[in-house]
C-alpha cells in the first residue's frame, strides 16, 4: 500500500510540474530576435492571463486584407506594477501601434515589445528579446 501511495504522489508531482514547464517557454524557442516588426492596428481583444497577457490586433495588410494578429507580453501583474491599469490603460477598439519580434512557426503571432498609443505615449507590453529586462516607459 504504501508503494502505491508514494508512486501515486509522484505522478501527481510529475503532472502538475511538468504542466507548468511546459505552460512557460523561452524566447529563442518560439520568436525571432532577428525578426522585429512595427504594425499598426485596431485592438480587438486583451488577454489578461498568466504567464503572459496577449493582446490581438486587426491589422490591414497592403493587399487589403485583415489580419488578427497576437502578440505576447508581460504578465498581468508586472503590466500592473508598470501603470497599466485593466479596461482603462487599452481597450477594445483603440488603434496602436506594437513593436515585436515575429513567431518562428510563420503565423500571425509576436513577441511585444513597446506599444504606442493613439496619443503617442509609448509603454513596454513585454521584455526585450530574450532578457526578461527592461523598464516600463519607453525614455
Amino acid at each position: 500500500m504504501r508503494i502505491r501511495s508514494v508512486a501515486f504522489l509522484l505522478a501527481a508531482c510529475v503532472l502538475i510540474f511538468g504542466a507548468r514547464i511546459e505552460a512557460h517557454h523561452s524566447f529563442g524557442a518560439e520568436y525571432d530576435a532577428e525578426k522585429p516588426i512595427t504594425l499598426k492596428g485596431t485592438l480587438t481583444k486583451i488577454e489578461w492571463t498568466n504567464p503572459h497577457c496577449h493582446l490581438y490586433l486587426n491589422v490591414k495588410e497592403t493587399n487589403g486584407k485583415i489580419t488578427n494578429w497576437k502578440f505576447e507580453g508581460y504578465p498581468p501583474n508586472v503590466l500592473a506594477r508598470t501603470g497599466f491599469k485593466k479596461d482603462v490603460t487599452l481597450k477594445v477598439g483603440d488603434d496602436l501601434t506594437v513593436f515585436a519580434w515575429l513567431a518562428r512557426n510563420g503565423t500571425a503571432l509576436a513577441h511585444a515589445r513597446e506599444i504606442t498609443l493613439a496619443d503617442g505615449r509609448k509603454l513596454y507590453f513585454g521584455p526585450p528579446a530574450g532578457t526578461g529586462e527592461g523598464t516600463p516607459i519607453v525614455p
